[in-house]
């Protein structure tokens, strides 16, 4: 289970314009952990994660990672946003979006240095796409795509790695592969993940941050119709993963 906290709140509010999106968290993050940010839309879950990264400040109370104010321990986490601001027209080779994780850490201005393009490369070999580093971003599949962002987040060798919603309107093939991927790199990595679909918690996490306004964190053992019913307010599908989901299906990498 969880070793020592690297991120911790505590009795930490936020709103938005008065709007309470979020009250009295207390929470903690371990080391080597694998956590999965589960709730309804509009609950929280992008908050928390930039309340994490210090993009946001809380109303009320303290965030810290690695016993730090977020904005001092920025360049020690990863972050891949919900969406990718991309044009899908420009045409950027892989490794050039890889290399955008470098910014700033480094050198503020001027060309990549050998070590960037080593550093980016070494990130697109974790995910398996080295072999792709010249393709045009526009032309890769969805999976391809998602993978290259992993990618771009780990160019700057963190030890935390912040995803939200990594594999939204990916089939169930592809999500698969990418949530393998998070996986191996939770061998070395604390993986935070923010997601709506709870079909591959149970396989994957190891700890759920159930976010409605409030935060509650449970093993993934104790995640149940009646608590997702809780969580929710209504019946959601969870999808099973006790079956080869290869059958029948097809991924687009």
């Amino acid at each position: 289970m969880s070793k020592e906290a690297v991120i911790r709140l505590e009795g930490v509010d936020f709103s938005y314009d008065g709007m309470p999106v979020l009250e009295d968290v207390n929470l903690s993050v371990g080391e080597l952990d694998f956590a999965c940010i589960v709730g309804p839309n509009g609950g929280g879950k992008t908050t928390l994660i930039r309340l994490f990264l210090g993009l946001l400040r809380p109303t009320k109370g303290k965030v810290s990672v690695f016993g730090t104010p977020p904005e001092e321990s920025r360049l020690r986490m990863g972050y891949m946003p919900q969406h990718a601001l991309l044009d899908p027209l420009f045409p950027v080779r892989v490794i050039d979006v890889v290399l955008m994780g470098r910014m700033g850490i480094t050198r503020k201005f001027g060309p990549y240095r050998k070590a960037d393009k080593q550093a980016a490369l070494d990130a697109l070999r974790e995910v398996e796409m080295q072999e792709l580093s010249e393709r045009k971003f526009s032309t890769l599949s969805g999976g391809q795509q998602q993978r290259t962002l992993i990618a771009r987040a780990l160019a700057s060798n963190p030890e935390i790695l912040l995803l939200d919603e990594p594999t939204a309107s990916l089939d169930l093939q592809v999500e698969c592969e990418v949530y393998e991927v998070l996986r191996e790199l939770n061998e070395r990595l604390t993986v935070v993940v923010a997601s709506h679909d709870l079909g591959f918690v149970s396989r994957y996490v190891k700890s759920v941050i159930c976010v409605k306004r409030t935060v509650v964190v449970h093993p993934t053992s104790a995640i149940t119709g009646e608590l997702i019913r809780e969580l929710y307010g209504e019946d959601v599908c969870a999808v099973r993963h006790d079956r080869d989901v290869s059958e029948g299906a097809k991924g687009d990498g």
